[in-house]
Parts: C-alpha cells; sequence; structure tokens
C-alpha cells in the first residue's frame, strides 16, 4: 500500500487491519517526533502537529467536562441549529441507525447538543465520553471528525489511528461543520460515527450534503422572517421623513428609506430604545419593532457623534482556532465584530502591509491569482461597508490615524488553520505576524 492509500475514500477495498497498523505507525511516529514510514493525509498530519502543541494526552486526552443538564439546555435553545435538527435528522438518523452509526450535533465550541441513532452504538460512545455536553474540540480530544472539522472549516472523515487519542481508534467518524449562510459565522458541526470497521467513503459525502441543505434550509427561514419584518416596516417607514431603515434583532435589514440600502448594522450586544451611535451609520435614534428595531439616522449623520467618533484604534485577534474578532475603538466607543473566514484572511493580510494592497496584489495574497480582481473588489466591498471609518482604498488599507494591533496564535502554525490564502500559508510557515 502507498501513502495515496491512507486515503479514507480507498479504506472500504482495502484489508483494515493493514489500513489500520499503517495508520497506527504513522501515528506513532508522529508523536515520538519522527519521520512516518507512511505519511498521513494532509488535514490529519496537521490536526496532529496541533494536538502535540496543545498537549493533549494521546492516550485519554484532555477531558474538560461535560456541561450541566442546564447549560446544554440553554445552548439548545439559543442555537440555530435548532430550527434545522429536524433536516439534519432526516438526512441521517435513519442511515446512521441502519449502518449502527450515531449522528451528532454540536456547538461551536465542539460541545455535543444532540445525538440520535443505534442505540447500542450511544452506549459504546458513552464509554469514550462521547455524550452531550461533553466537548470534542480538538484542545479536549485531539485529532477527530468533530474538533477537526471545526478547525478545517471543511468535512473531515477520521478513521480509527487518525484519531489522536488511542482510546477512539476502534470509531470512524465523519463531521461537515454548519455555518450561518449569511455571514459565514460558524454555527457548530454534524458528526456520524461508528465502529471502525463499518467505515465507508460515500458517508463524508453523505454528511456534507445534509449539511448544505440545512444552511440552505436556515437562509429560507431568514429570507422568510425579513419578509415578514417587511410588512410590519413599509407603513412605518412611509410616515418618516429623513433617513431611516428597519432590521431585525441582528442587524439584518429589511427596508430602507432616505438613503441608499445598506449591509448588516453591526448592534450593540444589548440594544434598548433610544439614542445610540453606531459605527457605519453614526447617532441614530431606535424605536422597537416586532421582531425588530427601527433605526432613525440623525441628521447629521456620521458627524453627530463629534470628530472623536473617527475610529483610532483596531485590533485583530487571530488567535484562536475558530473564531477571529475585529476591535474599534473611538472617541464614541468601542465594539467588536465577528469576522467571516474570508474576512478575517483580507485584514489579516493588510495588517501585515500597512502601505496597502492593490486588489490584483490582494488577488494573488488570497487565491495566487491575481486576474481575480472582482471577487476581491467585491469583498473589500462589504468589509468596507461594514468596518465605516476603519479601511481606505486606493490602494487598499487600513485608514490614516488608525492604529493596528495584529494578534496572532502562539505558533505560527495555527494562524487561520482553515486557510488556503498563499499569503497567510507562508506568513504561517515563516513565524506569522
Amino acid at each position: 500500500m502507498n501513502e495515496e492509500s491512507l486515503d479514507v475514500a480507498r479504506l472500504s477495498g482495502v484489508d483494515p487491519r493493514r489500513a489500520a497498523r499503517l495508520i497506527s505507525g504513522a501515528r506513532a511516529a508522529a508523536l515520538a517526533g519522527d519521520r512516518p514510514p507512511t505519511a498521513p493525509r494532509p488535514v490529519i498530519g496537521e490536526s496532529w502537529k496541533r494536538t502535540l502543541r496543545l498537549g493533549v494526552d494521546p492516550d485519554r486526552g484532555t477531558p474538560t467536562g461535560r456541561l450541566a443538564l442546564e447549560e446544554i439546555e440553554h445552548r439548545r435553545q439559543s442555537s440555530p441549529l435548532a430550527t434545522v435538527l429536524p433536516t439534519l435528522r432526516e438526512g441521517l438518523v435513519a442511515v446512521a441507525d441502519a449502518a449502527q452509526h450515531i449522528m451528532v450535533v454540536t456547538d461551536p465550541e465542539g460541545r455535543v447538543l444532540w445525538r440520535d441513532g443505534s442505540a447500542a452504538v450511544r452506549r459504546q460512545a458513552d464509554g469514550i465520553g462521547f455524550s452531550p455536553g461533553a466537548s470534542w474540540a480538538e484542545e479536549s480530544v485531539g485529532t477527530n471528525a468533530v474538533g477537526t472539522a471545526l478547525v478545517a472549516r471543511r468535512p473531515v472523515q477520521v478513521y480509527s489511528a487518525e484519531h489522536f487519542v488511542r482510546s477512539h481508534h476502534s470509531w470512524t467518524c465523519a463531521a461537515a461543520p454548519l455555518h450561518d449562510p449569511r455571514d459565514r459565522r460558524l454555527l457548530g458541526a454534524v458528526d456520524v460515527s461508528g465502529p471502525a470497521a463499518t467505515v465507508h467513503p460515500a458517508t463524508l459525502a453523505l454528511v456534507g450534503t445534509v449539511a448544505r441543505l440545512a444552511e440552505s434550509e436556515l437562509r429560507d427561514l431568514h429570507r422568510a422572517s425579513i419578509d415578514r419584518l417587511r410588512t410590519v416596516a413599509a407603513p412605518v417607514l412611509c410616515r418618516i421623513g429623513g433617513r431611516a431603515l428597519v432590521v431585525d434583532r441582528n442587524g439584518w435589514p429589511a427596508a430602507v428609506t432616505g438613503m441608499p440600502p445598506v449591509d448588516r448594522v453591526q448592534l450593540p450586544k444589548s440594544v434598548r430604545p433610544g439614542q445610540i451611535w453606531l459605527p457605519s451609520l453614526g447617532l441614530c435614534t431606535v424605536e422597537p419593532l416586532p421582531d425588530g428595531w427601527l433605526l432613525r439616522v440623525d441628521a447629521t449623520g456620521a458627524d453627530a457623534a463629534g470628530p472623536g467618533a473617527e475610529p483610532s484604534r483596531v485590533a485583530l485577534d487571530l488567535r484562536l482556532p475558530r473564531r477571529w474578532t475585529l476591535s474599534v475603538t473611538s472617541g464614541a466607543g468601542s465594539w467588536t465584530q465577528d469576522l467571516s473566514p474570508r474576512h478575517a484572511e483580507l485584514l489579516y493580510v493588510l495588517a501585515r502591509r500597512p502601505e496597502g494592497r492593490t486588489a490584483a496584489q490582494l488577488a494573488d495574497d488570497l487565491f495566487g491569482d491575481a486576474t481575480r480582481t472582482v471577487t476581491v473588489r467585491a469583498e473589500m466591498s462589504r468589509v468596507r461597508r461594514t468596518l465605516a471609518g476603519v479601511l481606505a482604498h486606493r490602494p487598499y488599507r487600513f485608514a490614516d490615524g488608525v492604529a493596528v494591533e495584529l494578534l496572532t496564535p502562539d505558533h505560527p502554525g495555527d494562524l487561520l488553520p482553515h486557510s488556503t490564502a498563499p499569503a497567510v500559508r507562508a506568513a504561517a510557515g515563516e513565524g506569522g505576524g
């Protein structure tokens, strides 16, 4: 068997004991710091390296303790995935049950929220702590389909000794991350797991397909909620002079008057009726509506908060493996915005290049293709509308007078581990920010 034979897609046609021995040998070499006789798949090898840096015990893992029942229920009720749980169950539970597997849904931290499928396999899963409330992030149990998919931001199948922790070697797992289709915010993961002898290459494709169906349903549900809010907004905005807009509880616009259409409005975590300063709009008066807010924009707009309203400092925090933020400080206050994977890459490149980058240079930085300027301009247009006053263009850069603090992981290899952008991977290899 050659190196490519370690691809899970080929394992069903290979003697599973022989495959497991080869993978186990590669894992043992990785633990000893030696060159493996047969290299693991890149996604597995990179995860093993991260796990070693995290100091996870290769025999028992590093358990973080299960959540209390009250906290599990709170996370279930607040998770957007609760609305698409029927779709996930319909697509996967019957298949998982027939194949002696279980289906698991986690939150973005890798905490197990829901579990369905074979009762016998659920009892086996209890024995390795794969139960509601447990953490299956890489920092807790090392390489596994749930935790590695959450870091890599793509579907991952993990077979037998590809799992970092020895007690998981009798399992095969396939997981796909679930994103908010509006802004690509990570919502969690869906996973199908079972005995290693039942590995099948089609499992990963099935899990990925069902995950995309769930994301599509989330998109449709959001459109329906915006349509309902728009029916409320129309008569309200008809009676208003000047600039105003109606947004849902998360800042997504339903209707606007007296001003051009806007992208999502970044709202504070706690919104109350009254006056508020918003980075993209300036001073606004907030009024409650059913399932949303009416924002009346002050006539003086972005200047309403005075000269000190301009951003003076930003902190780009890329230290966590699954969540990246940009914090902005100005005389009018501070606010923090979660970043999509693409916007995290863009802002990282600009933080590393204070002199600025043209669209062609950014296209080369992100895609290794300087001709993809249309994609870059579209993304930069979105991020500049959201980060009013933070970014300038011609060339693209952080605005003059804005102090930029770039916070990166302690180990350069942990920088945006999902990213395939040449500029990011080169920086990760050379020592990061």
